[in-house]
């Protein structure tokens, strides 16, 4: 009861300040706290096996911490607001109320995340103090404790900074679109719809595990919430169909993974790439369409080929036919297009999500055998404040690493060294970014690791001329990827955990299919037409160009297209569409190598299993 009646205040509160938007040194600490609070009461100590006694302690004594910060923020907010940075003294309360943030901040981050996070928290952290002492380019002066408190706690810096913004602003109200429309019914229709669409073709159950988490990813935006919500349907039909344990949850995790690059909603990391770069939500919705889908284009081509090659069955009448039948609940689908519609119109995301929202609550009473008693409505809302909280937490203390980096100026350090590192070659530059994309989010949240990137790797890219938005979305794609990366692969972890397989074989094969999907960065940071840049007419053109040849790649990668392909067929294939990807779509360089990926489909689809077939052996 606790718990719902917390994550009632905190809706009740977010509800508010859509219409009466308070000072930021009175909403952010408000948010956060209450955020840090529902952390502790739904991951007690006595669950992580701390004596019973000892941990009941310990919790009380972390709630009063909340609620005397609570009382420092509600008492100073005048004073904090009013005074003058670098100027105005910092008091001992002001101190006593930092130590007091960062223990509940770094125990809140160790229970949602766990040490991985944790660990990069207290390296920052610690930089901050002892950077005097490093010797060479990442030494500095370093901050007096004044210093760190008055940026970290006392005013729109640090921990109060864009990250927690973010989350007040744009995460809390999406997480909770998500989780009401889940509790209504929409994630078990998109799941049905799914199975309507694909599971009659050869690998159905794959394919629409596919197209049910794409669909499901656009609203939750987190691949382990993905994999759990639907792997749990998906991942027993691809065993029945002649999968294995492994690589049905490889293709799960897969799927659900690139649900974090798939608008109206992507990942929670594309509301922090709006506040860093500073324009809509909209916009960077818009801009990740085309990748989002060329990622699902690729994974389903891939998926399909293997399946033709392996003779995997369709699934049967039994498993497309719903007990609900899907023409009754058509009417689910529309929250998730309001909500569109009005990102669409120009309304800000928030208002979007609050209206997309709402209209969850109205559909929820179309039908009576729909309706959510008291009951689950408050399932709904315990939900909902759960998973926002467990991100607001974790994303405010990433604001530590973004204070530390750019005060101290380690982010350019950081850049000029990996420049210098790649010789000032943009390929190699990029191979190494992509690395370090991929081992920063072994462990760590796809929005921890894509802002530690930004602030890291995209003034690398930009100085190396790469475009500010298409840098991004590097880096954010990789991050992304990383969820499917061994030996730390989370979503791969929780797919095995459904599929009963080991987690590094699902990892491995995870990462093999990603690899069809990891040319596309490299299509849009050279063409930002593929990000929505430019004139429709060569939008479309450079948009069917990169499902060509991702397409190719995918063929490349399967060795199958009407018959298994020969080494050289498939180096053919993979040379091609690396060609088209790595040159901008419209030059000479390009229109050479479309043309001879044309030929290639031909070649591949008619003559060559004609000649393979009269004994001519192909090339």
């Amino acid at each position: 009861m606790v718990t719902l009646a917390i994550g009632a205040l905190w809706l009740a509160f977010q509800m508010w300040i859509v219409f009466y938007p308070q000072a930021p040194l009175v909403e952010r600490p408000l948010h956060l706290l209450l955020a840090l609070a529902l952390v502790l009461l739904f991951n007690p100590l006595s669950k992580r096996g701390a004596p019973p006694r000892r941990a009941r302690l310990t919790d009380a004594l972390l709630l009063a911490g909340t609620l005397a910060v609570f009382a420092y923020y509600a008492l100073a907010s005048t004073r904090l607001t009013e005074r003058m940075e670098t100027i105005d003294p910092v008091l001992a309360v002001d101190v006593a109320a930092f130590a007091l943030i960062m223990v509940l901040l770094f125990e809140g981050v160790r229970r949602t995340v766990g040490w991985p996070l944790l660990g990069v928290l207290l390296v920052f952290f610690a930089y901050a103090f002892i950077g005097k002492m490093l010797p060479g380019a990442f030494g500095f002066r370093g901050f007096t404790i004044d210093e760190v408190v008055e940026i970290m706690t006392m005013t729109t810096n640090g921990v109060l900074g864009i990250t927690t913004a973010t989350s007040l602003q744009f995460v809390f109200y999406f997480v909770l679109f998500g989780a009401v429309y889940s509790g209504i019914g929409g994630g078990q229709l998109f799941i049905d719809l799914s199975l309507r669409v694909a599971g009659r073709f050869a690998g159905g159950a794959a394919k629409a595990a596919v197209v049910s988490s794409s669909l499901m990813g656009s609203i939750s935006g987190s691949a382990v919430a993905n994999v759990a919500t639907t792997g749990v349907f998906t991942i027993p039909l691809m065993r029945k169909t002649g999968y294995g344990p492994a690589h049905a949850g490889a293709v799960e995790a897969i799927a659900s993974t690139g649900g974090q690059l798939m608008p109206p909603i992507m990942g929670i990391a594309a509301f922090v790439m709006a506040e860093l770069l500073q324009i809509s939500y909209a916009r960077i919705a818009a801009a990740g369409l085309i990748p989002a889908l060329a990622f699902y284009t690729a994974i389903f081509i891939f998926i399909d080929l293997r399946a033709r090659a392996e003779g995997a069955l369709a699934l049967g009448t039994n498993e497309l036919t719903p007990e609900d039948p899907i023409a009754g609940r058509l009417y689910l689908l529309t929250p998730p297009l309001v909500l569109i519609a009005m990102l669409v119109a120009g309304f800000s995301a928030t208002y979007a999500a609050v209206i997309g929202t709402a209209s969850c609550v109205v559909v929820a009473y179309f039908r009576r055998r729909s309706w959510l008693n008291l009951a689950g409505w408050a399932q709904v809302v315990r939900d909902g404040a759960r998973q926002a909280a467990e991100i607001a937490v974790p994303i405010a203390a990433i604001g530590i690493i973004i204070a530390v980096a750019i005060q101290s100026n380690l982010a350019l350090k950081f850049s000029s060294g990996l420049i210098g590192a790649s010789g000032g070659k943009l390929f190699f530059a990029m191979f190494l970014i992509i690395v370090g994309c991929l081992i920063m989010g072994m462990g760590l949240p796809t929005v921890a690791a894509y802002i530690i990137g930004a602030i890291l790797f995209v003034p690398a890219l930009k100085d190396l001329g790469i475009a500010e938005l298409p840098a991004h979305f590097f880096v954010m794609y990789y991050c992304v990827l990383s969820m499917v990366t061994p030996p730390v692969a989370l979503a791969s972890f929780t797919a095995a955990g459904i599929s009963g397989a080991g987690s590094m074989e699902t990892s491995l094969i995870a990462f093999r299919l990603s690899l069809v999907s990891f040319l596309i960065p490299f299509a849009f940071a050279f063409d930002p037409r593929l990000l929505g840049q430019g004139d429709l007419g060569w939008v479309i053109v450079a948009c069917l160009s990169l499902f060509c040849a991702t397409g190719a790649w995918a063929v490349a990668l399967s060795g199958y297209l009407k018959g298994p392909l020969r080494l050289p067929e498939r180096a053919l294939y993979g040379a091609v569409a690396v060609a088209v990807i790595l040159f901008p779509t419209g030059g000479a360089a390009w229109a050479a190598a479309f043309t001879g990926l044309i030929a290639l489909a031909g070649w591949g689809i008619w003559l060559g299993p004609r000649m393979r077939a009269a004994g001519g052996g192909g090339i």
